[in-house]
């Protein structure tokens, strides 16, 4: 059975992204492969451009959508074993996973960190709870550690905009007045891996990633010298890992402008959005020719429309 819960475990992540080119030109050439078939998109977290962009990849596909926001409409859900369940739960995963995988071929899944426990987190009781209890095809939209599906949308936007030389990459902190997983910012690190480019990891003291991802990429804590001579910028906020979940500073020394990027080989612009303007970056970049933002947008589709059509061909 094929699962998609980090790109580390899922196979041939540049046949993927070929895979999406080809449905970004025709989305429509494979709508018999998912014909009758079922997917079940659960929330946990809101979401906009994962919930939307996973629901047309499978209707392009020919697939029926249920989606369930399970902290709005469902059962409190229980995911302790042995658990005396006289509280607020009232429905064990036991039972809901193994309902779920009667009215679905495949389940998608966002299940964001709660930022309290890392422990916790890193377990990613929500998703393997899914996979141990479901007898179906988990996807992950989100959860506490990763996105695979925003990564492959990036690689697929990188892979659009290669440049002739071998390209440098950053991924640089940004500053936002909430604490963020590093969901995100992990799976773009795993997409990294498999490029060819030269790649550099930007972030404040205090503020450096799960060093099992990040061991042997370059990583820095000088943001305007990592960005000379870039040729994309991959901006991202993320709650410090070492002091797990918190906010270490609330300047804004760190927001991406265009005196900054002025340093760069006219380097595009990214971000996975939602984006807060004039915090994480300035309006000059984020309304610039060079933002990638809403063409990662568009992207998601395709990849996640690829991720189904692999999982849909190993039945």
């Amino acid at each position: 059975m094929t699962h998609l819960f980090t790109l580390d475990q899922w196979p041939d992540l540049h046949g993927t992204v070929a895979q999406a080119e080809q449905f970004k030109n025709n989305p429509l050439v494979q709508q018999a492969l998912g014909r009758g078939k079922t997917i079940g998109l659960l929330f946990f977290n809101p979401s906009l451009r994962t919930r939307m962009s996973t629901e047309k990849a499978a209707q392009n596909l020919g697939m029926n959508t249920l989606i369930l926001n399970i902290n709005q409409d469902g059962w409190l859900l229980e995911f302790e074993d042995g658990t005396v369940m006289n509280n607020s739960s009232s429905e064990h995963i036991r039972e809901a996973a193994a309902v779920i995988s009667q009215y679905c071929d495949m389940v998608a899944i966002r299940a964001f960190a709660e930022l309290k426990d890392r422990a916790k987190d890193q377990a990613e009781q929500v998703l393997q709870s899914f996979m141990r209890y479901g007898s179906i095809p988990v996807v992950n939209l989100e959860s506490a550690t990763a996105h695979p599906l925003q990564a492959l949308a990036d690689a697929l936007t990188l892979r659009e905009h290669q440049p002739a030389h071998r390209p440098k990459v950053v991924l640089s902190w940004a500053p936002h007045p909430k604490a963020l997983p590093q969901a995100v910012a992990n799976s773009f690190v795993r997409m990294m891996r498999h490029q060819e480019a030269d790649f550099v990891i930007a972030h404040p003291e205090g503020y450096a990633l799960d060093p099992t991802i990040t061991q042997g990429i370059p990583c820095v804590t000088e943001q305007e010298k990592a960005f000379v001579d870039a040729d994309f910028i991959y901006t991202k906020n993320w709650s410090s890992f070492d002091s797990y979940g918190e906010v270490l500073r609330h300047d804004l020394d760190w927001i991406i402008t265009s005196e900054k990027m002025a340093l760069t080989r006219s380097a595009k612009f990214m971000h996975c959005l939602p984006v807060r303007r004039n915090v994480v970056v300035a309006d000059a970049v984020l309304d610039s020719p060079n933002s990638l933002v809403i063409e990662q947008a568009n992207n998601r589709t395709y990849t996640a429309q690829a991720v189904l059509h692999k999982i849909l061909q190993n039945g």
